[in-house]
């Protein structure tokens, strides 16, 4: 395998790895209402990069989910969605997170573990 091949390969398992941790992240930021590009800003500013292509869409589907509420704000000068967190999204938060906490200890101890 060349090194473009890999490089390649590496790129597609981190977007595969991506995917999950993009929907906890989004969930955790939205204990206040945002709108998009708000969110774009702080999760960036946290270390997560999302594009608006992805983000949008994800809003979406977690609205039909109804994981998320969104409401219009047209008093400032641009109308914009503000999503918040439903109820229903902070129960599955709440599970979410206690799920990727126990897959963090099994994962460190499978990759840092000695092989005796």
């Amino acid at each position: 395998m060349s090194d473009v091949e890999a490089a390649e390969q590496i790129e597609k398992l981190t977007q595969e790895l991506r995917r999950g941790t993009i929907v906890l992240c989004v969930l955790s930021e939205l204990q206040k209402p945002q709108y998009g590009y708000s969110l774009i800003q702080n999760l960036s500013k946290k270390g997560m990069d999302v594009e608006q292509n992805t983000l949008y869409p994800l809003l979406r589907r977690l609205e039909k989910q109804q994981l998320l509420k969104s409401d219009w704000d047209v008093n400032e000068s641009r109308p914009r969605r503000y999503y918040v967190i439903s109820e229903k999204g902070k129960r599955v938060l709440q599970a979410l997170t206690s799920y990727w906490k126990q897959q963090v200890l099994v994962v460190e101890n499978i990759l840092f573990s000695t092989n005796e």
